[in-house]
């Protein structure tokens, strides 16, 4: 079984308990205009340029054969209509201002890789979160990796936005430790305003999996002016689930902004920033409903 990352971070520490090796899917059924991942939301490849690694060598011009770079002032212009995706220019840069994301794995040979770093996870109490992107967008290969994975008896955690199938969530369920569930609003159109989907599989998800036992911890990143006001309504939706779940405030900030650039897209960040009063009110908030949340800009 294979399937298409964008990265791999090592030594993770805010995906989970413990040391956490991070694997990036690709691909995402939501468009969120906050997201800090912009290179994980295409489910095909894409390219990266940072301009400020840039030695003006042209090599990436000298190997592209569809002659989808030209050089403008000293700085290579790529023709995004033109580029295969073939990451020559990548391979070609010496100053790794050009970066591809969308490797295709084995999820065997995946498996071993992250392996290499189970001493950390056993010590730590660590071990591999399955991102993204959404990680179950690509489900097939989300379940071989997390079952490789769990036969070398490495702890898994899946963190996802919650919009797949029932379906999906049995085949996961067996080899999550833990799952890292976003909640990001519960008013349906401000959830549609914000991610461009409604939430309606997102909160039937979260019961399902709630009432199957699974072990959960919600993550609600707070966006000023965007979904700050859902604070109270996420906090009736928990406290009316069958168990009660971890909640994690996110404060926002909108320090991707040079990925939107690197990659040629539009940037949609909200040019906001949420304060630790905000995330602190928040919490209060959240605690009122009787919930164990915590603030995401401190230590737990």
């Amino acid at each position: 079984m294979t399937g298409t990352i964008s990265g791999i971070k090592r030594n993770a520490v805010h995906d989970g308990e413990g040391l956490r090796t991070t694997v990036f899917f690709k691909g995402c059924p939501l468009r969120c205009v906050w997201c800090h991942n912009p290179e994980s939301i295409a489910f095909g490849r894409s390219l990266g340029f940072y301009p400020e690694k840039c030695l003006s060598c042209g090599s990436c011009q000298t190997v592209c054969s569809r002659q989808a770079v030209r050089m403008e002032n000293g700085i290579p212009v790529t023709d995004r209509e033109r580029c295969s995706g073939c990451f020559g220019c990548t391979e070609m840069c010496p100053g790794d201002a050009r970066i591809g994301y969308g490797e295709v794995w084995e999820a065997d040979a995946l498996a071993e890789k992250l392996a290499q770093d189970k001493p950390f996870f056993d010590n730590s109490g660590g071990g591999v979160t399955l991102s993204g992107g959404e990680c179950l967008s690509q489900p097939g290969f989300a379940c071989a990796l997390a079952g490789a994975l769990t036969e070398k008896q490495i702890r898994v955690n899946v963190d996802t936005c919650g919009y797949t199938t029932r379906t999906v969530l049995d085949s996961i369920l067996p080899f999550t430790d833990t799952f890292l569930y976003d909640l990001k609003a519960i008013d349906r159109e401000v959830h549609r305003k914000c991610t461009g989907r409604d939430n309606d599989c997102i909160l039937d998800n979260l019961r399902y999996l709630t009432d199957q036992g699974a072990e959960i911890e919600i993550r609600y990143p707070l966006v000023p002016g965007w979904n700050q006001g859902e604070c109270g309504r996420i906090g009736a939706f928990l406290a009316g689930l069958s168990r009660k779940h971890k909640v994690k405030v996110l404060g926002y900030h909108s320090l991707a902004d040079g990925k939107y650039r690197a990659l040629g897209m539009t940037d949609t960040l909200p040019p906001v920033q949420a304060t630790l009063s905000d995330v602190e009110e928040a919490v209060r908030i959240l605690q009122g409903y009787g919930l164990h949340a915590v603030n995401g800009m401190k230590d737990d």
